[in-house]
């Protein structure tokens, strides 16, 4: 019997088997779609790399890691509670667990207080400036999901939220957020703007039957050449860090593959197909892996730039 034949019990969930409730789970924390992890985690990586001074320690890269993954699992919970009366009338989230009826609400903030939870005893490990950056990392990751409902730019908050493993990251390392970091957030922020508004732009008719906001809609036909300043200002910021910093010609080989994969999104967006702006998003992926493999490499075998 599919699920959706399935009968419902009193309180009106349907009634399902443990594998079908522990797929509704993994399926409302995201894991079976790792690109939101991953786009999570390459500027988190980025800056644990730039603010180690020597070699990385295991347990620091751990707790972040794993950090990354309980943090974006809440933030995708508490999202989907509140948009549980908004999803059932998107196409692309109509099958969410809550907006389906899989998960009911109240399971749904014990698992996302639980996910939360478990944050937090792993910045206890850390310097202790990690933990009160933390609460505000916690504030925004709650705060974001509602922007949309009043604020005409809601991928802003994304952008803080998405950007903000990398001062935690240098205050895990340093014991403080040096010049370099918050340069560096901010730089990622404008990357973060750019494929959230890619992904805005697949779902722009149904944000505007449904009545919420996205940078897609503020933008209208401005939101390719908006997208496209967005990866230059990033790509730029990045390029000015790697001077000031001293980086050497590795890095900057990555920065170009990571430029190359941007004039690649261009190509997908131009025509504001949905199937290829979402396309378009997902290679973000690849822009992060690049940068980060630059990184990586050009700390194992520098290789001055050529004066």
């Amino acid at each position: 019997m599919a699920y959706t034949d399935r009968p419902f019990a009193p309180d009106g969930a349907r009634v399902m088997t443990l594998k079908e409730r522990i797929d509704a789970y993994e399926r409302l924390m995201r894991l079976d779609k790792p690109i939101g992890i991953l786009l999570l985690l390459w500027p988190t990586l980025w800056a644990l790399w730039l603010s180690s001074p020597g070699l990385l320690r295991v347990d620091v890269l751990v707790i972040f890691v794993l950090g990354t993954v309980l943090m974006r699992s809440a933030g995708c919970v508490i999202n989907d509670l509140a948009d549980r009366n908004i999803d059932p009338h998107v196409e692309r989230t109509r099958e969410r667990p809550l907006a389906a009826g899989a998960v009911r609400p109240r399971e749904a903030v014990v698992l996302a207080g639980a996910l939360l939870l478990l944050s937090l005893l792993l910045v206890l490990k850390l310097h202790p400036l990690v933990l009160y950056l933390s609460f505000f990392a916690v504030a925004i990751t709650m705060a974001y999901p509602f922007l949309k409902r009043f604020f005409a730019f809601p991928q802003a908050g994304l952008g803080v939220a998405f950007s903000f493993g990398i001062p935690m990251a240098f205050a895990a390392q340093m014991g403080e957020v040096p010049v370099l970091g918050w340069a560096m957030m901010a730089a990622t922020f404008f990357w973060i703007i750019a494929y959230d508004t890619e992904y805005a732009m697949v779902d722009r008719g149904d944000d505007i039957k449904v009545g919420v906001h996205s940078s897609a809609i503020v933008l209208g036909r401005l939101d390719v050449a908006a997208i496209m300043g967005c990866h230059a200002v990033f790509l730029g910021g990045m390029a000015v860090i790697a001077v000031r910093e001293g980086l050497g010609v590795i890095y900057y080989a990555g920065l170009a593959v990571a430029a190359g994969l941007v004039v690649y999104q261009y190509r997908l967006v131009r025509e504001r197909d949905r199937e290829l702006c979402f396309r378009a998003f997902l290679n973000n992926n690849w822009v992060g892996a690049a940068i980060f493999a630059g990184i990586v490499f050009d700390r194992l075998f520098y290789i001055p730039v050529p004066r």
